[in-house]
Protein backbone atom coordinates (compact mmCIF):
# COMPACT_ATOMS: atom_id res chain seq x y z
CA UNK A 1 0.00 0.00 0.00
CA UNK A 2 1.15 3.39 -1.27
CA UNK A 3 2.87 5.50 1.85
CA UNK A 4 0.10 8.33 1.60
CA UNK A 5 -2.62 5.93 1.66
CA UNK A 6 -1.40 4.35 4.79
CA UNK A 7 -1.05 8.47 6.11
CA UNK A 8 -4.66 9.08 5.14
CA UNK A 9 -6.01 5.79 6.73
CA UNK A 10 -4.11 5.15 9.39
CA UNK A 11 -2.80 8.36 11.08
CA UNK A 12 -4.83 11.03 9.90
CA UNK A 13 -7.28 10.80 12.31
CA UNK A 14 -5.16 11.42 14.90
CA UNK A 15 -3.96 14.32 13.27
CA UNK A 16 -7.31 15.57 12.44
CA UNK A 17 -7.99 15.63 16.27
CA UNK A 18 -7.70 19.41 17.46
CA UNK A 19 -6.45 18.02 20.72
CA UNK A 20 -4.09 15.55 19.84
CA UNK A 21 -0.29 17.08 20.26
CA UNK A 22 1.88 16.72 17.10
CA UNK A 23 5.55 15.57 17.80
CA UNK A 24 7.57 18.25 15.78
CA UNK A 25 11.12 17.98 15.32
CA UNK A 26 13.08 21.43 14.34
CA UNK A 27 16.26 20.76 11.82
CA UNK A 28 18.00 23.71 12.35
CA UNK A 29 21.45 25.40 13.70
CA UNK A 30 20.61 28.22 14.32
CA UNK A 31 19.97 29.21 17.91
CA UNK A 32 17.92 32.24 17.51
CA UNK A 33 16.11 30.67 14.81
CA UNK A 34 15.27 27.92 16.70
CA UNK A 35 13.84 30.21 19.96
CA UNK A 36 11.96 32.23 17.34
CA UNK A 37 10.17 29.19 15.95
CA UNK A 38 9.52 27.72 18.97
CA UNK A 39 8.23 31.24 20.47
CA UNK A 40 5.56 31.29 17.51
CA UNK A 41 4.41 27.80 17.63
CA UNK A 42 4.27 27.91 21.72
CA UNK A 43 0.80 27.32 22.97
CA UNK A 44 -0.16 25.36 19.34
CA UNK A 45 -0.71 21.67 19.16
CA UNK A 46 2.63 21.58 17.56
CA UNK A 47 4.78 20.92 20.50
CA UNK A 48 8.70 20.68 19.75
CA UNK A 49 11.21 17.97 20.36
CA UNK A 50 13.56 19.15 23.25
CA UNK A 51 16.22 17.40 21.48
CA UNK A 52 18.66 19.23 19.30
CA UNK A 53 18.51 17.93 15.44
CA UNK A 54 20.66 18.88 13.00
CA UNK A 55 20.58 16.02 10.46
CA UNK A 56 18.46 12.41 10.49
CA UNK A 57 21.43 10.57 12.11
CA UNK A 58 20.80 11.78 15.22
CA UNK A 59 16.64 11.88 14.95
CA UNK A 60 14.83 10.58 18.53
CA UNK A 61 12.57 7.64 18.34
CA UNK A 62 9.12 8.07 17.23
CA UNK A 63 5.91 6.09 17.08
CA UNK A 64 5.12 5.63 13.74
CA UNK A 65 1.14 5.41 14.36
CA UNK A 66 1.27 9.24 15.63
CA UNK A 67 1.66 11.84 13.61
CA UNK A 68 5.04 13.53 13.56
CA UNK A 69 6.15 16.69 11.62
CA UNK A 70 9.77 17.67 10.60
CA UNK A 71 10.25 21.48 9.85
CA UNK A 72 13.86 21.86 8.19
CA UNK A 73 15.61 24.83 8.19
CA UNK A 74 18.78 25.10 6.95
CA UNK A 75 20.73 26.81 4.64
CA UNK A 76 21.82 23.84 2.48
CA UNK A 77 22.08 23.14 -1.37
CA UNK A 78 19.20 21.57 -2.98
CA UNK A 79 20.88 18.13 -3.44
CA UNK A 80 21.52 18.37 0.04
CA UNK A 81 18.17 19.11 1.30
CA UNK A 82 16.81 16.48 -0.93
CA UNK A 83 18.79 13.96 0.75
CA UNK A 84 17.80 15.16 4.29
CA UNK A 85 13.69 14.66 2.98
CA UNK A 86 14.72 11.54 1.36
CA UNK A 87 16.26 10.32 4.71
CA UNK A 88 13.45 11.48 6.60
CA UNK A 89 11.03 9.85 4.70
CA UNK A 90 12.84 6.51 4.89
CA UNK A 91 13.27 6.51 8.56
CA UNK A 92 10.09 7.97 9.29
CA UNK A 93 7.60 6.68 6.38
CA UNK A 94 4.48 8.03 7.60
CA UNK A 95 5.85 11.96 8.33
CA UNK A 96 5.24 14.62 7.18
CA UNK A 97 8.39 17.10 5.84
CA UNK A 98 8.13 20.72 5.41
CA UNK A 99 10.77 23.50 4.31
CA UNK A 100 11.23 26.94 5.77
CA UNK A 101 13.36 28.94 3.84
CA UNK A 102 13.83 33.01 3.12
CA UNK A 103 12.49 31.98 -0.72
CA UNK A 104 12.61 28.63 -2.67
CA UNK A 105 12.70 28.87 -6.92
CA UNK A 106 10.25 26.80 -8.55
CA UNK A 107 13.20 24.49 -9.89
CA UNK A 108 14.34 24.15 -6.24
CA UNK A 109 10.55 23.49 -4.91
CA UNK A 110 10.42 21.03 -8.04
CA UNK A 111 12.75 18.59 -6.69
CA UNK A 112 12.38 18.92 -3.30
CA UNK A 113 8.83 17.91 -3.66
CA UNK A 114 9.85 14.90 -5.75
CA UNK A 115 12.01 14.02 -2.67
CA UNK A 116 8.85 13.76 -0.74
CA UNK A 117 8.55 17.57 0.57
CA UNK A 118 5.44 18.21 1.81
CA UNK A 119 4.83 21.50 2.18
CA UNK A 120 7.14 25.15 1.82
CA UNK A 121 7.00 28.08 4.18
CA UNK A 122 8.27 31.14 3.66
CA UNK A 123 9.87 32.77 6.64
CA UNK A 124 7.96 36.05 6.38
CA UNK A 125 4.80 34.20 6.63
CA UNK A 126 2.63 35.69 9.76
CA UNK A 127 2.36 33.71 12.67
CA UNK A 128 -0.83 32.33 11.78
CA UNK A 129 -0.58 31.76 8.67
CA UNK A 130 2.31 29.89 9.53
CA UNK A 131 0.39 27.37 12.14
CA UNK A 132 -2.82 27.02 9.59
CA UNK A 133 -0.16 25.64 6.69
CA UNK A 134 1.55 23.61 9.18
CA UNK A 135 -1.98 21.89 10.22
CA UNK A 136 -3.02 21.79 6.10
CA UNK A 137 0.26 19.45 6.02
CA UNK A 138 -0.62 17.14 8.65
CA UNK A 139 -3.99 16.89 7.10
CA UNK A 140 -2.02 15.26 4.25
CA UNK A 141 -2.18 17.68 1.88
CA UNK A 142 0.88 19.73 0.62
CA UNK A 143 1.23 23.65 1.12
CA UNK A 144 3.00 25.79 -1.33
CA UNK A 145 2.92 29.38 -1.62
CA UNK A 146 1.35 31.57 -3.78
CA UNK A 147 4.60 33.07 -5.07
CA UNK A 148 5.84 29.69 -5.54
CA UNK A 149 2.64 28.61 -7.66
CA UNK A 150 2.04 31.69 -10.07
CA UNK A 151 6.02 31.21 -11.05
CA UNK A 152 5.26 27.87 -11.50
CA UNK A 153 2.42 28.67 -13.83
CA UNK A 154 4.10 31.38 -15.44
CA UNK A 155 7.30 28.70 -16.52
CA UNK A 156 4.44 26.49 -17.35
CA UNK A 157 2.50 29.52 -20.15
CA UNK A 158 6.43 30.44 -21.06
CA UNK A 159 7.47 26.77 -22.29
CA UNK A 160 3.94 25.74 -23.90
CA UNK A 161 4.32 29.23 -25.90
CA UNK A 162 8.27 28.04 -26.76
CA UNK A 163 7.05 24.69 -27.89
CA UNK A 164 4.34 26.18 -29.82
CA UNK A 165 6.39 29.18 -31.71
CA UNK A 166 9.36 26.02 -32.27
CA UNK A 167 6.82 23.45 -33.41
CA UNK A 168 8.11 20.78 -31.71
CA UNK A 169 5.00 20.48 -29.37
CA UNK A 170 2.18 22.65 -31.80
CA UNK A 171 -1.32 22.21 -31.71
CA UNK A 172 -1.61 20.39 -34.16
CA UNK A 173 1.12 17.41 -33.11
CA UNK A 174 -0.82 14.34 -32.32
CA UNK A 175 -0.17 13.05 -28.78
CA UNK A 176 -1.76 9.69 -29.09
CA UNK A 177 0.82 8.97 -31.76
CA UNK A 178 3.50 10.21 -29.21
CA UNK A 179 2.26 8.33 -26.82
CA UNK A 180 2.19 5.14 -28.79
CA UNK A 181 5.78 5.70 -29.33
CA UNK A 182 6.58 4.98 -25.61
CA UNK A 183 7.05 1.83 -24.33
CA UNK A 184 5.32 0.69 -21.29
CA UNK A 185 7.70 1.56 -18.88
CA UNK A 186 8.20 4.80 -20.22
CA UNK A 187 4.59 5.98 -20.14
CA UNK A 188 5.20 5.18 -16.83
CA UNK A 189 8.14 7.48 -15.99
CA UNK A 190 6.31 9.93 -17.73
CA UNK A 191 3.72 9.77 -15.43
CA UNK A 192 6.21 9.77 -12.42
CA UNK A 193 7.71 13.57 -14.17
CA UNK A 194 4.47 15.21 -13.76
CA UNK A 195 4.71 14.96 -10.65
CA UNK A 196 8.07 16.17 -9.75
CA UNK A 197 9.70 12.83 -8.99
CA UNK A 198 13.82 12.57 -8.63
CA UNK A 199 15.24 9.55 -10.50
CA UNK A 200 15.69 7.97 -6.78
CA UNK A 201 12.00 8.21 -5.82
CA UNK A 202 11.11 6.66 -9.39
CA UNK A 203 13.67 3.63 -8.99
CA UNK A 204 12.44 3.31 -5.36
CA UNK A 205 8.53 3.13 -6.60
CA UNK A 206 9.03 0.84 -9.54
CA UNK A 207 11.59 -1.34 -8.23
CA UNK A 208 14.43 -0.52 -10.65
CA UNK A 209 18.23 0.88 -10.94
CA UNK A 210 18.25 4.60 -10.74
CA UNK A 211 20.89 3.99 -14.05
CA UNK A 212 17.91 2.58 -15.59
CA UNK A 213 15.60 4.97 -14.84
CA UNK A 214 17.96 7.90 -16.77
CA UNK A 215 18.27 5.48 -19.41
CA UNK A 216 14.65 5.87 -19.94
CA UNK A 217 13.95 9.58 -19.07
CA UNK A 218 16.19 10.15 -22.23
CA UNK A 219 14.54 8.17 -24.72
CA UNK A 220 11.32 9.90 -23.87
CA UNK A 221 13.07 13.32 -24.08
CA UNK A 222 13.87 12.22 -27.59
CA UNK A 223 10.40 10.75 -28.54
CA UNK A 224 8.36 13.41 -27.26
CA UNK A 225 11.27 16.06 -28.44
CA UNK A 226 11.85 17.69 -25.10
CA UNK A 227 15.23 18.80 -23.96
CA UNK A 228 15.04 18.50 -20.67
CA UNK A 229 12.71 16.62 -18.16
CA UNK A 230 10.98 19.52 -17.25
CA UNK A 231 9.29 20.20 -20.67
CA UNK A 232 8.45 16.51 -20.63
CA UNK A 233 6.15 16.57 -17.86
CA UNK A 234 4.68 19.80 -18.73
CA UNK A 235 3.41 18.44 -22.31
CA UNK A 236 2.40 15.11 -20.80
CA UNK A 237 0.07 17.84 -18.11
CA UNK A 238 -1.23 19.69 -20.88
CA UNK A 239 -1.48 17.30 -23.90
CA UNK A 240 -1.61 13.68 -22.12
CA UNK A 241 -4.94 12.60 -20.02
CA UNK A 242 -3.14 9.82 -17.56
CA UNK A 243 -7.06 9.44 -16.11
CA UNK A 244 -7.89 8.13 -19.81
CA UNK A 245 -8.36 3.84 -19.61
CA UNK A 246 -5.62 3.59 -22.28
CA UNK A 247 -3.04 5.20 -20.53
CA UNK A 248 -3.99 3.24 -17.45
CA UNK A 249 -3.11 0.12 -19.01
CA UNK A 250 0.06 1.60 -19.77
CA UNK A 251 0.58 2.31 -16.58
CA UNK A 252 -0.21 -0.86 -15.19
CA UNK A 253 1.48 -1.77 -12.21
CA UNK A 254 2.56 1.51 -10.44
Amino acid sequence: MRHDVVYREQILAAAQDPFQTVATVLMCQNLLLRTGIGHILSGTRFTLATETCEDPSNLPAFDDTVPVLFIICESRSTEELAAMVEALKTQHSFSRVVVLADTVDPDTAVQLFGAGTDGFCPTSMDRHALVKALEIVMLGETYIPASIGLALLEQARQSRAHFSHDGAFAPGTNPAGLLNKLSEREAQILRHLTRGASNKVIARELGVAEATVKVHIKAILRKVKATNRTQAAIWATGHLDFAQDNVQALAAGE
